[in-house]
């Protein structure tokens, strides 16, 4: 196959457009260590996020599962004895994103305020006392370019 330079300038050019995709962010505002684990087909490396750190990852499209599920615990190893566990979860759909908040075997962070806030001016999830608010769909969209923050003991959302 042959290219001109000017079809290699343009294809350079439209290269970082067509493939820009924001973060999910976990933002720890609470005076305590939270863990962490990306799962999707397969279960990422435990992550420790300290009192005011922040874990980031680039949105991306698991072939396996579909979606990632960022699985939160305050307890260490939380993910693998049945600790109360704040699932952030994403799926990538080609210019979209889909997030959603969730809790499982309990509710980590019951009365401290937690949400999730994309960049772009699109639809947040507020849990103002850290646990779902009832008969609310939690399912959200925004542009797949947009970072997608979780922010724990946000003290307000």
């Amino acid at each position: 196959m042959h290219f001109t330079s000017a079809a290699v300038a343009v294809l350079a050019v439209l290269a970082p457009v067509a493939s820009a995709v924001g973060n999910a962010k976990v933002v720890n505002k609470c005076g305590f260590p939270v863990y962490l684990w990306s799962v999707g087909g397969s279960v990422g490396p435990a992550k420790t996020v300290k009192s005011g750190g922040t874990y980031s990852e680039v949105l991306h499209h698991d072939p396996a599962s579909g979606g990632i599920a960022i699985k939160i615990t305050t307890v260490q190893n939380g993910l693998y004895n049945g600790s109360p566990q704040t699932n952030f979860a994403y799926t990538l759909d080609g210019q979209q994103v889909w997030y959603d908040l969730s809790d499982v075997f309990g509710d980590p962070f019951s009365g401290h305020a937690i949400g999730v806030k994309p960049s772009l001016n699109c639809p947040k999830i507020c849990w103002p006392k850290g646990v779902a608010t009832s008969g609310a769909s939690q399912v959200k969209v925004c542009n797949a370019n947009s970072d997608v923050t979780l922010t724990l003991c946000a003290g307000s959302c």
